[in-house]
């Protein structure tokens, strides 16, 4: 309920009923649906459990029944990021165990045994080939330290116990994914890379005919390359192989007829999304006529009926203004759903009546309106007469207003990727700020994605100056038209969006505080020190390594603290394999002994993004008071302090 008189409180000081213990409060993420016959099967990442993935399956009945005991985590390591994680098959889960990364198989009414070796291979992404009795999928083999993994596709019997050998289909190049059986089981497909590429620079689309054994056999490149990235390969019922092309810069639908590529529904719109991790999904066949799918761009949104053959688009009003996932069949459509008043939300649409059903909430917290800030979708200058795009939230709390002539201070957020993407939908993180008077730019910088494969590349060779321009310039924009205080301007990312910030405070003088989550510090050693999935993505982004080992030098923020300027604090896994702990415990020092205000919280067992209630909670609450520190606002309800040194 709203407050029956409004306070005058300074932005900063406001007590917003969207606190971090409600935020990490029986807080679901969800990922990659399965459907086997008429059951449904989702994952359920739990903080309150460790992080731990949770596959659920929800009978016709309505019935819902965690399917991974305790104990088990059912996520794979593949690439680290994972995805694809687990396959069903009439009532039999195969899945992958996080802590010891074999793939286990789970009978209906039995405990899950493991059918791989207790041996350093990974695997993901698996897929059923009822007609030769086996699995096939992506296997990623760590046995030899002193090189790097060895990827490959490879099958394995469904009644293999873990002694029984792997056999491997297709090997020699450096990443493959999506491997993908026609109906009739007599085609296989997939998608393979090389380095220094990622996979939305460019990659390949394969397909191969099968003999009776399941060996490869005649097998052909039929789209892809150097310069054109493929997504989500998919069959369809009729046995026509389709796929998702960026070639005409925006990721479209195409399909293989006859030997030659077709483009199923051009539209300046993206039907994809970067290929970070195994068995996305935007589109799933209702038929061999009529695809569901999730697009969007500039131009606007939404999720639609495609006609296959005339190509035509058919809207389907929902509630959403952003997919995760489509996996349909003639029946129905599964929907990770959520939009800037609704959290993600698992969703079942009937195809027949057009009725749709909540299956499951990230959060059965209801917060009242009044406390939401909506999301302003903001164009604005950037360099060389660019425009770049963000997402604008101002601060919103019905119980208080600021003094007269007061600006909020402003978050700067920088996501991570740097191919990623800010949305618009409900986040309880963003509201955490908004509803104690903060205003936060979520800032889709040039190299984002969902803008054509062109807004993309614009971070070709300039990461660390593209990115950091354009959250300049949107914080600046935010500042000339009077919506923030330019002298209390921070910025924060994760990730690759921790390498933003970083960058921005070393090489800009705009902002007066930052927080790195996980961030990259030194680019020299990131190549040399993170997995292979990463390990070259550099060279597209800054330069080939080592012949431009002086741009990886001058755009490395650790070389350049005495640049830094304001207090920062550092948040990082220790466990964390994509950007080791030594990148943040550098900077720390560094700038220990430069004297600035700096913290630094280090947190076990978390690895890149973190997984657990307690220390979501922790950053959240550990930032906050960091800035109320800085910025000298009283705060409306005690946190835990932080040790900030050199204040």
């Amino acid at each position: 309920m709203t407050a029956e008189k409004t306070q005058i409180a300074p932005y900063g000081s406001w007590k917003s009923p969207i606190t971090t213990d409600l935020i990490v409060s029986d807080a679901i993420r969800f990922g990659l649906f399965r459907l086997d016959g008429d059951d449904i099967y989702w994952i359920e990442g739990r903080p309150a459990e460790g992080g731990r993935n949770v596959i659920v399956r929800r009978t016709p009945d309505g019935t819902q029944t965690d399917m991974t005991p305790q104990g088990l985590n059912a996520r794979t390591r593949v690439h680290e990021y994972g995805g694809g994680d687990y396959v069903v098959h009439n009532g039999t889960i195969y899945f992958a165990n996080f802590a010891d990364q074999r793939l286990y198989r789970q009978r209906p009414g039995e405990e899950p045994t493991p059918i791989t070796p207790a041996t350093p291979l990974r695997f993901a992404d698996m897929i059923v080939d009822e007609r030769r009795n086996r699995l096939i999928s992506v296997c990623e083999d760590h046995t030899d330290t002193q090189r790097e993994a060895v990827n490959s596709l490879v099958s394995l019997s469904l009644d293999a116990s873990s002694s029984e050998g792997i056999q491997t289909l297709v090997a020699g190049n450096d990443f493959y994914a999506a491997p993908r059986l026609s109906p009739d089981g007599s085609q296989l497909s997939w998608l393979t890379w090389n380095h220094p590429n990622m996979p939305w620079d460019g990659c390949e689309l394969w397909v191969a005919t099968l003999d009776e054994h399941g060996s490869i056999g005649d097998a052909q490149r039929v789209a892809g390359g150097l310069a054109e990235s493929i997504f989500q390969p998919s069959w369809s019922p009729d046995g026509t192989l389709y796929f998702v092309s960026d070639r005409s810069n925006w990721w479209n639908i195409y399909r293989l007829h006859a030997g030659q590529i077709e483009a199923v529904c051009p539209k300046e719109a993206e039907f994809g999304m970067p290929h970070w991790v195994f068995g996305q999904s935007t589109y799933s066949f209702i038929s061999p006529e009529r695809i569901i799918c999730w697009y969007g761009g500039p131009a606007g949104k939404g999720l639609a009926y495609l006609d296959t053959q005339s190509g035509e688009l058919t809207p389907i009003e929902i509630p959403y203004s952003s997919l995760a996932g489509v996996v349909a069949n003639q029946r129905q459509a599964l929907l990770i759903g959520a939009s800037p008043t609704v959290l993600s939300q698992v969703a079942r649409l009937d195809i027949a009546t057009g009725a749709l059903e909540v299956l499951r909430r990230a959060q059965n917290t209801q917060i009242d309106p009044a406390y939401i800030s909506s999301p302003e979708l903001i164009e604005f200058p950037t360099e060389n007469a660019l425009t770049a795009y963000a997402y604008y939230y101002p601060p919103q709390n019905a119980d208080y207003q600021a003094p007269a002539g007061e600006l909020p201070p402003l978050l700067v957020i920088s996501h991570g990727g740097p191919t990623g993407s800010a949305s618009s939908t409900l986040k309880l993180s963003t509201q955490f700020w908004t509803s104690r008077g903060f205003g936060v730019v979520d800032v889709n910088y040039g190299g984002s994605s969902g803008y054509g494969r062109a807004y993309r590349e614009r971070l070709n060779g300039q990461w660390g100056i593209v990115d950091v321009d354009d959250c300049v310039n949107a914080a600046q924009y935010l500042v000339k038209r009077g919506s923030v205080d330019g002298n209390r301007l921070t910025i924060q990312g994760g990730s690759a969006g921790g390498y933003t910030t970083l960058c921005a405070l070393a090489f800009r003088d705009a902002f007066k505080a930052g927080a790195s989550h996980f961030g990259v510090s030194n680019l020299d050693i990131f190549v040399h020190d993170t997995h292979k999935f990463e390990s070259r993505y550099l060279f597209g982004l800054i330069g080939p390594y080592p012949e431009r080992k002086d741009l990886y030098h001058d755009r490395s923020a650790i070389y350049f603290t005495d640049q830094f300027s304001c207090p920062v604090i550092f948040f990082q896994g220790l466990e964390d394999k994509i950007v080791p702990p030594s990148q943040a415990e550098v900077m720390v020092e560094a700038l220990r002994a430069k004297k600035l205000p700096v913290a630094y919280l280090a947190f076990e067992g978390e690895q890149h993004g973190f997984r657990r209630a307690e220390n979501i909670k922790r950053s959240l609450d550990a930032e906050f008071y960091f800035y109320s520190r800085v910025f000298n606002f009283a705060l409306a309800e005690p946190i835990e302090p932080v040790e900030i040194e050199n204040l």
